[in-house]
C-alpha cells in the first residue's frame, strides 16, 4: 500500500485494526508502518510516541462509533425509530471486525480504559434517554439500557467467536435480515 504522505487518520485506523486483531500489544509503529507501506518516520509527523497514537486511535473510535451515530440519529423524531436505527447501525455491520470485543478485553489498559468508560457511559445514558422518551421511568429506562448494551456486547462477542451463528446484514440487506430484525425488535418492544 505504498503511498504518499499518510494522514493522522490513516495511522489511527491502522492502529484500530491492530487493536482488533491482537490487542494493545499489536499496536507497533514498525508493524503499522509496514502495513501502510511507508517508513516509520512518517509516524512522527503525526504523533509524539506510541502512547499518543493509542489515545488518538481510541478517540477516533469514540467519535466514529458513538458521537457521529448519536448525531445522525438526532435527525429522527421517534425514539423507537432512533433505537431501531441505532441498533441496526451498531449490530448490522462492523467497520473494523472484532474491535469492540478486543477493546473490552483491553479495558484495564491506561490508553483504553478512560475512553472505553466514557463511551459506555454515553451509550447507556443515550439509550436510557430514548427508553425514557418511550415512557419508562428513569430507573426502568436505565435498567433496559444496560440490558440492551449488554445484548449488543454479547452479539459482538458471538459474531467474533462464532460468526456463522450471528446473521450478518449484507450490502443488499438480504442475508441475515430476519435474525437481526428479530433481535432488534426484542430490544425495542413495548416495555411498560
Amino acid at each position: 500500500m505504498a503511498r504518499g504522505r499518510l494522514t493522522r487518520d490513516d495511522w489511527t485506523t491502522a492502529a484500530l485494526r491492530a487493536l482488533a486483531n491482537g490487542g494493545v500489544a499489536a499496536v507497533s509503529v514498525d508493524a503499522l508502518a509496514g502495513e501502510l507501506g511507508i517508513t516509520r518516520g512518517s509516524f512522527y509527523w503525526h504523533f509524539k510516541d506510541r502512547s499518543a497514537l493509542l489515545v488518538a486511535a481510541m478517540e477516533a473510535w469514540e467519535e466514529r462509533t458513538t458521537a457521529a451515530l448519536i448525531t445522525d440519529l438526532a435527525q429522527l423524531d421517534d425514539p423507537r425509530e432512533k433505537l431501531r436505527a441505532g441498533f441496526l447501525a451498531a449490530l448490522g455491520t462492523e467497520v473494523i471486525a472484532g474491535l469492540e470485543p478486543a477493546l473490552m478485553a483491553q479495558a484495564a489498559h491506561p490508553a483504553v480504559a478512560p475512553v472505553l468508560k466514557r463511551v459506555i457511559d454515553r451509550r447507556i445514558s443515550y439509550l436510557a434517554s430514548l427508553y425514557g422518551e418511550l415512557g419508562l421511568t428513569p430507573a426502568v429506562a436505565r435498567r433496559q439500557a444496560v440490558f440492551a448494551y449488554s445484548a449488543y456486547l454479547g452479539w459482538s462477542d458471538l459474531r467474533r467467536a462464532a460468526g456463522d451463528v450471528v446473521p450478518e446484514v449484507t450490502v443488499d440487506g438480504a442475508r441475515g435480515r430476519a435474525g437481526l430484525k428479530h433481535f432488534i425488535e426484542q430490544l425495542t418492544l413495548d416495555l411498560r
